[in-house]
């Protein structure tokens, strides 16, 4: 796995928990914060060919 790959499945895996954490205190602006960051590196993420089910 090259450093881009991992450094994008490391984002990844950091924004799923902090979308996670923000769902379980409440925070409804910082949930949609971090649901938009995750679907923009989803959306990196396919365009180079990352496979993210895995995360």
């Amino acid at each position: 796995m090259d450093a881009f790959t991992a450094g994008l499945l490391q984002r990844i895996r950091s924004t799923q928990s902090d979308l996670r954490h923000a769902r379980e205190v409440g925070d409804d602006f910082l949930a949609d914060v971090e649901q938009a960051e995750l679907e923009d590196l989803q959306r990196l993420a396919a365009e180079h060919g990352v496979p993210v089910s895995a995360c």
